[in-house]
């Protein structure tokens, strides 16, 4: 039974890491569905941040605007593009709550049992159902934390890793193969 719970609890913490890894947002494209005024982020291969107002898109260039003026930003200079006008925390934090309700409650049941042990913290006067519904909105509670916690604002873009100019077969300077 512990075993099941622990598969159950790694199924859950996994399923949405690894979807979360599947995201390949490497194509330009995806940023012909944005709307002309949406409110993004957009970061520059420097590590420059720009805020404003999505404008259009060309192969060529990204343009928006920032504050009181239009920018132009050329496609290879673009290393991300998040929209910050749909955010996701209340839907997470509801959702995972619910999934934290959940997990909190079977683990509970499944944990629950009394006997006569007379340990510091002993919950076998209260019933077994108002263990389950403590275990349920402990789950609630850290379950919505951590859906509020994380990242809300979706990514519409992402460069790839730049390519190196270095052929794969080549050797590499190492301290060690320089000779005296």
């Amino acid at each position: 039974m512990r075993n099941a719970a622990l598969a159950c609890l790694l199924t859950l913490i996994l399923i949405p890491c690894s979807l979360r890894a599947q995201d390949k947002r490497s194509d330009w494209k995806a940023l012909y569905d944005l709307r002309s005024g949406e409110k993004i982020e957009l970061v520059e291969t420097g590590m420059k941040k720009h805020v404003g107002a999505f404008g259009t898109v060309t192969e060529e260039a990204l343009q928006m605007r920032e504050g009181s003026s239009d920018i132009g930003i050329p496609k290879e200079n673009v290393a991300r593009v998040t929209v910050l006008d749909k955010s996701h925390r209340g839907r997470n934090a509801l959702i995972l709550g619910v999934v934290g309700a959940g997990a909190g409650a079977g683990i509970t049941a499944a944990a629950s049992r009394c006997s006569n042990s007379t340990g510091s913290f002993n919950l076998c006067g209260i019933g077994r159902g108002a263990e389950v519904a403590i275990g349920a909105l402990v789950g609630l509670v850290g379950g919505a934390g951590v859906g509020a916690a994380i990242p809300s604002h979706p990514t519409i873009y992402r460069a790839g890793p730049a390519n190196s100019n270095t052929p794969h077969g080549s050797r590499r300077f190492s301290v060690n193969s320089v000779s005296k």
